[in-house]
């Protein structure tokens, strides 16, 4: 999928500073920025490399000038106090994503354009600059000021001492050792003109992050600058690949020809992005950033871009969409085979650390373990022998340590209670995902019989006796006290009133009658533990009070304590996090209880995507260019917020889409057409989120106004 924003988009830079882009190399290293190359998060920078002791910005950016005819052109952008310096945003003409992002920079009648390239499984950054103009045109040199961060991507740097300013030459560049225990970085060009490198070891002060004012972060920095870099650029005259000025940036000296290195990595990145399948198909490869080996040789899935790490309960929920359903399954084999391996009393880390001291304090990750492996047999049923083997010894441990409750679950309260429920946590502890806190305390209490975890629980004891039939072994449960768990969950959770549908947490003898989303996972999963006669009331429930055009309100709008914002400083939006902040990633149970309940699958199917609509075809160029936010406001306009790329966002958006399409291929296929169109004509203003898809496409022109930004290039969409 390819995105494109002409000048007038570029120009508008409250908006051009909303839009980022993300290149990540599997190794759990990245490069963003915003569409102007102005970094608006500590997070963005040019090189962020995973190292054993965390993810580290090392090239920030660089301070770009072109230079002819006497004259300087600041081709750069960022933010100082109370202004943007330079204004090289005033020269953009375009930018594009399509692999790697384009900058179209217009000088009088000379245009620059420069592209980014982040090498497949190696920490290294390439950027290529090519110049067309007219043959009169004076001889031109680009002025590079590398920004040195050298930091971890989650704090900030200043002008300090204890800094190691000198360089060494190369023969086409130079490398830098800021600071003793972090890479050296290697900074090597190629042109056919010559450059020259002159050391000016200096500050570049005050420079100011917008999305961490705006966060309640300290958000203003100093960069190192090590020099001046000048590349002379070949003469207009010559032919494309002639006119093109290359440069290297990574903790390895590069040693072979750099533009057979961009021809080669371009090509691969190509490659590995070509797809059909519409926005199912870009869905797949955008899951493949997700995908790492961590420096340890494990197997790994981020939880999201920029600041989030791998855990347990993350992986775990995005494992389905980001790899079975993606046709990536041996990675995701080898992830469930190293999680199955940490388990503990049961549990199973939610944090992992590389010095082995694993933070186990989540009651749900295990859970999910069983859904993973159920999504793995739906998807190829011959990985049977494949879970016998590897990851049935540890389904069982989970299921034995739970009831025992004993050593890290005793710690965390979590225990079968006499009637089969699962108990977890205590005042002091958040368990489950809604684990958010402000001022030291839970932000949603929900120790005791939370809903989705005895709904989890009664999937996975369901499903272990399954497969212990299936392995000619004696059932861990049996159905009569399946049966038992059945009832006496109906009864502890049942709210006749409202139309009937599940409370949130059965705690001291009663039911927190909240109206939130995770009663749909009685409903969703492939054992579910809700009665199929009250299973179409959950459903509608959640339809009615919950389900917005970019995924579930995690509080009903009605409630006193619902947070239709996610704004202002860290306490703020923790308190908001749980409080009605819509959340993309239950999407895709939602679609699983929907199409399980629904007597019209097709109707039911059209009336989900036409809802969804806004998620896929206007968010994706909104935000994270090409992929979706970990939340949204959960009031109107839906503002978009917290991480740009959300594993579990785009899994499940990913899942849902083929759930539906396998459910209904003819609405399906029907969407996916007017999606395009959509995505080709994209709604703004007041009329976003009126037009239907299901509408004909001439009744539906006059919901659109064309704009040119956000398009995607014709003929690219979907």
């Amino acid at each position: 999928m390819r995105f494109s924003f002409d000048k007038a988009a570029c120009q508008n830079t409250r908006r051009a500073l909303r839009k980022e882009w993300l290149l990540t190399n599997g190794l759990g290293d990245y490069a963003s920025s915003t569409i102007l190359y102005c970094n608006t998060r500590k997070y963005h920078g040019l090189l962020t490399v995973n190292t054993q002791y965390g993810r580290h910005v090392l090239l920030a950016g660089l301070e770009e000038s072109l230079m002819g005819g006497g004259k300087e052109f600041h081709l750069s952008t960022r933010q100082h106090p109370g202004t943007l310096y330079p204004h090289g945003h005033d020269y953009l003409e375009a930018f594009r994503l399509d692999q790697w992002p384009q900058c179209v920079y217009r000088v009088g009648d000379v245009r620059l354009c420069r592209e980014a390239l982040l090498v497949q499984g190696e920490s290294q950054i390439l950027l290529r600059w090519s110049v067309r103009g007219p043959t009169h045109a004076p001889p031109l040199t680009l002025r590079l000021h590398p920004l040195l961060a050298y930091r971890n991507f989650h704090k900030l740097t200043h002008a300090n001492s204890e800094l190691r300013a000198d360089t060494t030459p190369l023969p086409d560049g130079f490398s830098i050792t800021p600071y003793e225990g972090l890479p050296t970085l290697y900074i090597q060009c190629q042109t056919s003109q010559g450059y020259s490198f002159a050391p000016q070891p200096d500050w570049c002060r005050n420079v100011e992050y917008l999305e961490e004012r705006e966060r309640g972060f300290p958000y203003s920095e100093d960069l190192f600058v090590p020099g001046t870099l000048d590349v002379f650029m070949p003469p207009l005259a010559g032919g494309a690949d002639d006119c093109c000025v290359y440069l290297a940036a990574g903790t390895k000296p590069c040693g072979q020809d750099l533009r057979q290195l961009w021809n080669d990595a371009s090509r691969e990145r190509t490659k590995a992005h070509k797809t059909g399948g519409g926005l199912a198909g870009h869905l797949s490869q955008a899951g493949q950033q997700f995908c790492v080996e961590s420096p340890s040789g494990r197997a790994e899935i981020l939880a999201g871009y920029h600041w989030f790490d791998a855990w347990g309960r993350d992986t775990l929920i995005s494992l389905p969409g980001l790899t079975f359903h993606a046709g990536r399954t041996n990675f995701g084999l080898r992830v469930l085979a190293d999680i199955g391996r940490h388990v503990k009393d049961g549990l199973i880390p939610n944090m992992f650390s590389p010095q082995g001291d694993h933070a186990y304090n989540s009651v749900d990750a295990a859970l999910w373990y069983a859904f993973a492996l159920q999504s793995c047999l739906e998807v190829d049923a011959g990985q049977l022998a494949w879970v016998r083997e590897n990851a049935w010894p540890a389904l069982k441990a989970i299921i034995s340590g739970y009831r025992a409750g004993e050593g890290m679950a005793r710690q965390l309260d979590i225990y079968v209670d006499a009637e089969g429920l699962l108990h977890a946590g205590n005042d002091h502890s958040q368990l489950t995902w809604m684990d958010a806190q402000a001022n030291n305390a839970p932000v949603t209490p929900r120790q005791g019989y939370p809903v989705e975890i005895n709904a989890l629980w009664y999937n996975t004891l369901a499903f272990a006796d399954q497969l212990a039939t299936r392995f000619g072994e004696t059932p861990l449960t049996g159905d009569t006290t399946l049966r038992r768990l059945r009832m006496v969950f109906f009864q502890r959770f049942w709210i006749h009133g409202g139309g009937g549908y599940l409370g949130d947490v059965w705690r001291a003898g009663k039911v927190d009658a909240s109206v939130r989303p995770n009663q749909i996972f009685a409903v969703s999963l492939p054992h579910a533990i809700l009665p199929e006669e009250y299973q179409a009331q959950v459903v509608e429930c959640v339809r009615n009070k919950l389900l917005t055009p970019y995924g579930l309100r995690t509080l009903a709008p009605d409630d006193p304590h619902y947070k239709g914002r996610y704004d202002g400083d860290p306490a703020a939006r923790d308190a908001a996090y749980h409080q009605g902040t819509v959340w993309p990633w239950l999407l895709g149970h939602y679609a699983d209880a929907l199409l399980r309940t629904a007597w019209d699958i097709d109707g039911a199917a059209l009336a989900l995507l036409d809802t969804l609509t806004p998620l896929y075809c206007d968010h994706i160029s909104q935000a994270g260019l090409g992929s979706i936010s970990e939340i949204f406001d959960g009031s109107p306009p839906y503002k978009p917020n917290g991480c740009i790329a959300q594993a579990w966002s785009v899994a499940e958006c990913l899942r849902l889409l083929l759930r539906v399409q396998k459910a209904a291929p003819a609405v399906y296929q029907r969407w996916q057409k007017l999606a395009a169109h959509r995505m080709a004509h994209p709604v703004t203003g007041d009329t976003a989120g009126v037009c239907r898809v299901s509408m004909v496409l001439e009744g539906c022109k006059k919901h659109h106004k064309c704009a040119p930004e956000a398009t995607p290039a014709p003929g690219s969409a979907c």
